[in-house]
């Protein structure tokens, strides 16, 4: 199957530390909405070698490279990876993960300012029941007006049932 966007020819972003987490990926020109901006490569494992190799509770932090892109793929950046690897989160990013054909790309979402930051919001599976625990395990430092504090997914709306039933009681209708 043929790609829906080309690679870029020359990358178009630079490494450097970020007040996010760590190292960061900087626009080194105008990215425009929609440009593809690059793939994320690793070793593809499957889930059970990568819950082997990196087990949350016993890290002091998390920090990983790995990328989901089935329920028995992952990619580890951390071996074979590239630079992509070091774009960060935001809960409100300018780019997006795009998985097409099993393999994972970084699009631009909105157009991107030279030297602006690239970041895409992470959305780690969030198991049933997370609590509060559980989303200071993964704590999100992107520093937005939308931040959730945390890189999970956002947690499950409340369902507005109730509100419909009260409305169509008021309304003489049955729910």
């Amino acid at each position: 199957m043929a790609l829906t966007k080309p690679l870029p020819e020359t990358q178009p972003f630079e490494v450097r530390p970020s007040p996010i987490q760590g190292l960061g990926g900087y626009a080194t020109r105008r990215i425009p909405k929609g440009a593809r901006v690059g793939e994320y490569v690793g070793e593809r494992i499957s889930s059970r070698e990568a819950d082997r190799r990196y087990d949350d509770e016993g890290m002091d932090r998390h920090h990983t490279f790995l990328f989901t892109v089935t329920s028995r793929t992952v990619i580890d950046a951390a071996v074979g990876g590239n630079d992509t690897r070091f774009i960060n989160h935001s809960c409100a990013g300018n780019c997006e993960a795009v998985i097409e054909d099993g393999r994972v790309f970084i699009d631009a979402v909105r157009t991107i300012p030279l030297g602006a930051e690239l970041t895409y919001d992470y959305a780690y599976e969030r198991e049933p029941g997370a609590g509060p625990e559980d989303e200071a395990l993964y704590p999100c430092h992107c520093g937005t007006a939308r931040c959730r504090g945390s890189i999970l997914a956002p947690a499950p709306r409340a369902r507005r049932r109730k509100r419909r039933r009260r409305a169509a009681r008021k309304s003489g209708r049955s729910a």
